[in-house]
Order: structure tokens, then sequence, then C-alpha cells
């Protein structure tokens, strides 16, 4: 039995984590800790085969006085909990950082494995400097993973899948515009994580769903599963190949971003969610 702690008491994709693993109860024991304050200090280690940190705060701001925080959290807490864990004999660490490291002026909208992270914010940096330290603690007897997830999302996520999802539900017109997005379901990075677990894998990874995104696809499908007719038109793709030149939040929505899939392929199978069954799991009722 794999002994796993977990970073991040309230965290989504910890919480997500933990139910997935406990579907096989046999094979895992999931504690969780929270650090918002410094209790997890006491937490002893040595009790676990690997630590999967995921705490940290997750989503961009462009408000300086929140910098030093998004550097405390992410980027010191980060490197905290690797010392701590390898001091103690833990023998695996995943980190979970993200595409954010690359940030937002990639050749082509495509990331390859050529492309050295430039990140374009705080959180970006912060992300990645946890990454360039920890990573110098991977040694035989302690394996460092670190995940560059592009934009997570699924049942109760955060972020902008919901404000998308928003707009499916409450837009009667939306832009037909070409583009490709990277994104990664709930459900299939829990099952990377599990093999991540399993195979004692060490090293970078950049898992991804099996199909790129356009923006209007997933507005459609959004909006069909909810009975709604959106009438998609183009005339308006001048006005946003504008405003995508000043403004971030519009290049997210319609902007090109993705990972070569030669990057997120790996000897197991864990795209097991397509895009049409994702968006029917996020979307569809517990009931």
């Amino acid at each position: 039995m794999k002994k796993v702690l977990i970073t991040g008491k309230n965290s989504y994709v910890g919480n997500s984590l933990e139910k997935w693993l406990l579907n096989d109860p046999k094979k895992y024991s999931i504690d969780k800790i929270s650090m918002r304050e410094d209790d997890w200090m006491n937490t002893d280690f040595s009790l676990y085969d690997v630590v999967v940190h995921v705490a940290g705060i997750a989503h961009v701001s462009t408000d300086p006085n929140l910098e030093e925080k998004y550097y405390k959290v992410n980027r010191d807490l980060t490197i905290e909990v690797a010392r701590k864990a390898k001091s103690e004999g833990v023998k695996h660490f995943l980190f979970l950082s993200s595409i954010i490291v690359y940030g937002e002026n990639i050749s082509n909208g495509v990331i390859t494995k050529d492309t050295v992270p430039t990140p374009s914010n705080f959180y970006g940096y912060s992300k990645l400097q946890a990454e360039q330290e920890i990573v110098t603690l991977n040694d035989y007897n302690f394996k460092v993973v670190i995940i560059r997830p592009p934009m997570i999302y699924g049942k109760e996520s955060k972020g902008n899948y919901p404000k998308l999802a928003m707009v499916a539900k409450r837009f009667p017109v939306f832009p037909i515009f070409e583009n490709q997005r990277s994104m990664l379901h709930i459900d299939n990075l829990c099952e990377f994580m599990k093999l991540m677990i399993e195979n004692e894998e060490n090293g970078f990874f950049f898992p991804q769903n099996s199909e790129y995104v356009k923006t209007s696809e997933m507005v459609k499908m959004i909006a069909m599963f909810h009975g709604r007719k959106v009438k998609f038109t183009k005339k308006i793709n001048p006005i946003i190949r504008v405003i995508m030149k000043k403004s971030n939040i519009i290049n997210k929505v319609f902007g090109n971003l993705v990972y070569d899939k030669s990057m997120s392929s790996y000897k197991e199978n864990y795209q097991i969610r397509s895009l049409s069954e994702s968006i029917k799991l996020t979307e569809g009722s517990d009931q």
C-alpha cells in the first residue's frame, strides 16, 4: 500500500485526486494537510511514501500588492515542503506546476520540447522558480515529478471554464474563431498522477486531453448539453483580432496555446475522458 500525503486540504485537484485514488482503497491510504498556517511543519513526513504538493495560488493576478504572496506561497512554500520531504525520508515528490511558466508569447501558440519557459507575470515566475529549486533535490532516493498542466476543468472547477460555461448558457450569439487550446479534464489529470505514483516516475511531464479545444466548439457543446441554441458568427472576428493584441483575457479565450501532442504521450493511457464526455461530466447533475 502506498501512503500518500496531499498538501492543500481544500484544493480542487487535491480533493479530486484523493477520491480518485480511494477508488482502490487497498492500494492507497491518503492524508491531507492544510498549508494555511505553520502547523504542517509538525507533520511527520516519514510516515509517507509520496508527497503530492498541489497547495498554491492557482490563478493569475496583476495586482502588484499580491506579488510577494505569490512568491511566498508558490515558490518558498513549495521549496520548504520538498526539502522537508527529502530530509524525512520520503521517496517520491509530485509538484503541480502550470503551463503558465511558458508565458504568453509562444511562436504560433505551440509549445514544443524546445520551448524555453519565459513567464509573463509573477504567477509564472513563482512556479518556475519553485521548479528550478526542487528539481535539484532529485536523486535516486528522492524522485521529483514536475507536472505542467494546461487549463484544468471539471465538475465544480474554478477559473476560466465556469466563465465560458456561463457564456454558453446565457449568450445567444458567439464568435466562430479558429483557435486551438490544450486543456485537461480533472479525471485525466488524476489518472495521470496515479500513474506517476504507481510507476515511481521522475522528471517533467505535460499531460493534456487527447483533443485540442476550439473555443466556439466547446461553447457549442456546453450549450447543446443544456438544450440551448447559440448562433455562431464570424462577423466580429476582425474586432476580436484587434482586441486580442491588447487584452490578455480575450487572448486566453480566442488565442492559440497548445502542447505539441508528442510531449504529452505516455506509456500508459491516462486520457480516459474524451472532450465530449468531459463536458457531459462537468455540466451534468450529480442527481
